[in-house]
């Protein structure tokens, strides 16, 4: 067990407090969206309430304010995944934009027919669906490397597709339909060998392991702030600051040029020439204090911690005759998928809901991995700081009421 104190933290969220159709509320769907400790949104509202008004250019003390404490949040991003400049953080509305901005600002003026961009079987759909765009653009080719009966991307066959036609290589850190850990360090070593560029959908990464992208060896690292207990609306994007640079902008407006005039327009230097229009200055100061909440945590205690709640999950769910356990990766972070019997996963779930337990039913937008695996969806729970090992126990009853009720 870790050191963390988990009824200590269960305080610092204000909605647990809550109860669910008469019964406390246990929240076992983080890997869609983490609740917000009090610090968070206290940030936010203190924004709003004291100096809220817009960033750069202004010179009144509110926006002066609000420009240092959004730049602050820029860098407690660039220190949080060991990037080397402010200059290589970008803040997007998600992974989802991030992943569109590199397909549509780097990949699509630089692919050629015939190019090849490697994804994984184990991708979320935001990691599958702009390259599918791209390529049918650029006359690329999308190639995805399979996984095994365990949910692991085949080392081997990984490996096979690699070649001289790859340009780009799309791999999440972690699956969020399985939990799925992937080998990124290296993956990304073998793409270099070849040329490629490394995409890294990090949205289920950073909440629950310290990242390190100069040690991943990836060229773009794209995160949500609402999974890692941010507000909505508001991510980030790591990329190599040689590479943002040579990028063009994929969207035009205010605050990311340098001049304008209807004969020419020039653009300002990354990150601005990425953020056009007024942004989301209240997310990226919540981003911000989630950053420092989770670091006066420790990330290594809290990866500790969830490994266990993810092994003590596995193994009690796995203990439920009827219950099978979708994938049994190597390595597994965050989530645990399963089915019970014949159930519908929306079933499992609507019974669940009914005992104060919130999980995740459905695809997850992640098709591709439930086609692998032969079903129409799984019941997922998924964890966080706040969730002990009771919530595993209450979960684990809450799926013996479901099969009693379709006994």
């Amino acid at each position: 067990m870790s050191a963390l104190d988990v009824e200590a933290l269960r305080k610092q969220f204000p909605i647990l407090a809550r109860r669910i159709h008469g019964k406390p509320l246990v929240y076992l769907d983080s890997a869609a969206s983490s609740q917000k400790p009090a610090c968070v949104i206290e940030a936010i509202a203190d924004y709003y309430g004291r100096y809220h008004s817009n960033v750069h250019r202004g010179v009144h003390t509110l926006s002066e304010e609000a420009t240092a404490a959004y730049e602050h949040a820029r860098a407690k991003v660039r220190d949080f995944v060991r990037a080397q400049s402010s200059r290589e953080i970008v803040f997007v509305r998600g992974t989802t934009e991030a992943i569109n901005l590199v397909s549509q600002a780097w990949a699509r003026p630089r692919l050629r027919p015939g190019d090849e961009v490697l994804v994984t079987e184990l991708e979320h759909h935001s990691n599958i669906v702009p390259w599918q765009i791209v390529c049918e653009q650029t006359g690329a080719k999308l190639v995805v490397a399979p996984i095994d009966e365990r949910g692991d991307v085949i080392p081997q066959e990984y490996a096979r597709r690699l070649g001289e036609r790859t340009r780009v290589v799309a791999l999440a850190h972690v699956s969020n339909a399985l939990g799925s850990v992937l080998p990124v360090a290296e993956f990304a070593r073998q793409a270099k060998s070849v040329g490629a560029l490394v995409v890294v959908d990090g949205a289920q990464g950073v909440p629950h392991m310290p990242v390190d992208v100069g040690a991943l060896g990836c060229d773009f690292y794209a995160f949500s702030g609402h999974k890692m207990y941010a507000p909505t609306g508001i991510g980030a994007l790591f990329g190599r600051l040689e590479l943002l640079d040579a990028m063009e902008p994929w969207q035009g407006g205010g605050s990311m040029i340098r001049s304008v005039s209807f004969a020419k327009t020039t653009f300002a230097s990354s990150p601005e020439r990425f953020e056009a229009g007024t942004p989301n200055i209240e997310g990226a100061i919540g981003l911000g204090v989630a950053i420092e909440w989770l670091e006066r945590l420790d990330l290594s205690a809290v990866h500790a911690h969830e490994a266990d709640l993810i092994a003590y999950a596995t193994a009690s769910l796995s203990a439920i005759p009827g219950v099978r356990l979708i994938g049994d990766p190597r390595e597994r972070a965050g989530a645990v998928s399963f089915v019970v019997g014949d159930v519908h996963a929306h079933d499992v779930g609507t019974i669940l809901d009914g005992e104060g337990i919130a999980i995740r039913a459905g695809h997850h937008c992640a098709q591709p991995v439930m086609d692998h695996f032969d079903v129409p969806a799984t019941a997922r729970a998924s964890f966080a700081v706040h969730n002990g090992r009771d919530d595993v126990d209450l979960l684990v009853a809450g799926v013996r009421r479901v099969q009693e009720i379709f006994a």
